[in-house]
């Protein structure tokens, strides 16, 4: 599995997988397992997604050695500012099962972002946390964070995908040092990006499916993405799509894709910040119980 480094030295893989949408445990568990039976080694989850507990008891069963695992979770909205990140991480820890978190980031640009990074910098110097970065931060927000903290972010995961390609995101980011990470890489199959004349016409020449052409595609721009699957053939294929290269030809066909512009939400429109700050994952797992 290829890697790229992060600005603090550590390898993390330019392919993963992620739980994102898993909520019931047996099913992410086993999905977990998969993963890292089909040669996985970046498993992503997040405090939010309410999946935790089932990614560490995979983790446990799989028998792949904790420092193989490159492990990634995610502080939620509700649990920032300086003390509730110090807690929320070794809560964290516990549902994981593990003594550290390979990439610890904040979630979302809302809430106390300071008093979080303040703290995630006192546990990465600690070794609880092996790298700290951020998700859903525009380059702005980015770059201002940067400017007045120590520690540069070692990745921020943001949409991105052929239809929304984020260039001037990721230029800005590579000024600095700082990994781009797709979410979203397949768009949760909106726009029929799975049939998608040019990714479809693309895979029949390496007999690889626009799904592999899409992660292929990703990868080769440096760019870490994480398909999520609960289906074990699609996990296998998703992780078959890195035996191929694609030309560079076929690299500017899938950047004309590029439409600019989200298929989810904006991150800066004040009705997104209302609607994500008054979300509490902590009572969601209080109805689940």
């Amino acid at each position: 599995m290829e890697t790229i480094k992060l600005n603090n030295g550590l390898e993390m893989p330019l392919l993963g997988f992620g739980v994102f949408q898993i909520p019931d445990e047996n099913e992410c568990e086993q999905a977990v397992l998969d993963a890292l039976e089909t040669g996985y080694r970046l498993i992503d989850t997040a405090r939010s997604y309410t999946n935790e507990e089932a990614v560490g008891r995979a983790i446990k069963k799989s028998g792949v050695p904790r420092e193989e695992i490159f492990l990634t979770t995610k502080l939620w909205i509700e649990d920032t500012g300086y003390e509730s990140t110090l807690a929320a991480v070794d809560e964290a820890l516990e549902r994981l099962q593990v003594d550290y978190i390979d990439l610890y980031l904040i979630h979302q640009p809302y809430g106390d972002v300071y008093g979080s990074w303040r703290a995630m910098e006192e546990l990465n110097k600690e070794g609880k946390l092996k790298a700290i970065g951020v998700s859903n931060f525009h380059s702005d927000r980015l770059v201002d964070l940067i400017l007045h903290n120590d520690v540069t972010p070692a990745v921020n995961q943001i949409e991105t995908h052929p239809f929304y390609q984020r260039k001037e995101d990721h230029a800005v980011m590579e000024e600095y040092g700082v990994v781009h990470e797709s979410w979203a890489p397949f768009a949760e199959g909106k726009d029929d990006i799975f049939n998608n004349d040019t990714l479809v016409e693309i895979g029949k020449k390496y007999d690889k499916t626009a799904a592999q052409v899409i992660l292929r595609w990703l990868t080769q721009n440096n760019i870490v993405a994480i398909p999520k699957s609960v289906h074990k053939n699609r996990i296998e294929q998703n992780f078959n799509s890195q035996d191929f290269t694609l030309s560079e030809e076929d690299m500017n066909r899938i950047s004309e894709l590029n439409e600019g512009q989200s298929l989810f939400f904006d991150h800066r429109d004040h009705e997104m910040v209302k609607r994500f700050s008054g979300v509490s994952i902590a009572d969601r797992e209080q109805q689940k119980k």
